[in-house]
């Protein structure tokens, strides 16, 4: 009983940390993918994104075991859920232009280089958020700026890609982008909450 009741502060940490760490690596493999659209960096944001589910289906199964948690057990499935989404993104982004046949654009690349960098910024939030919960939330507050230029980046890829279209073909190839686009922006918003669950977090243990 004593056992169920006691709170494993480092199982759920660790995990957590172990997630935004597959998400950062997803987040290179799609920057690295935007570059050169290589099969391999396709195949290793695959097995991320894989490997990153298997250690939220742990960290449930944690949670569901544990009565009382370190940090409020709604706030830990939150931040797993929004962090796994962003490597969520990630694949299903390239699940899309490999089966919609999209090329990389300058647009693409560079929100691909902002979200890396955002979960970067987020990596490092929950590697601070128990010892030093401030550095954490300066983190996180750069994650949230970086998805701010990341919806700017989009808007204007939006602008450029609908001016002009010429032909069925042309507006065909533009829908196709958009898509793609959507699910760039979509790992952006899921950035964005992460680091809103990271400063409910800080604000209740400060």
């Amino acid at each position: 009983m004593f056992k169920f009741l006691k709170p494993k502060p480092d199982n759920f940490l660790k995990l957590i940390c172990e997630q935004a760490a597959l998400t950062l690596r997803g987040m290179e493999n799609l920057k690295t993918y935007m570059s050169d659209r290589s099969a391999q960096a396709a195949e290793a944001i695959k097995k991320t994104e894989g490997d990153a589910d298997e250690v939220r289906r742990i960290l449930i199964c944690e949670l569901n075991r544990t009565f009382i948690t370190p940090i409020d057990r709604e706030d830990i499935f939150g931040l797993s859920r929004t962090i796994d989404d962003m490597v969520d993104y990630a694949y299903s982004t390239v699940s899309e232009m490999e089966t919609l046949r999209v090329k990389p654009t300058p647009h693409m690349q560079r929100i691909a280089s902002l979200l890396f960098e955002a979960a970067s910024e987020i990596h490092l939030a929950t590697q601070r958020l128990m010892d030093h919960p401030s550095v954490a939330s300066e983190h996180a507050q750069r994650a949230k700026a970086l998805e701010n230029r990341v919806e700017a980046v989009y808007r204007e890829a939006l602008a450029d890609l609908f001016s002009g279209p010429e032909d069925i073909a042309h507006v065909v190839k533009m829908l196709k982008t958009r898509e793609v686009y959507r699910h760039l922006s979509n790992a952006a918003d899921r950035g964005d909450e992460a680091a809103n669950v990271i400063a409910d977090i800080v604000v209740k243990m400060i």
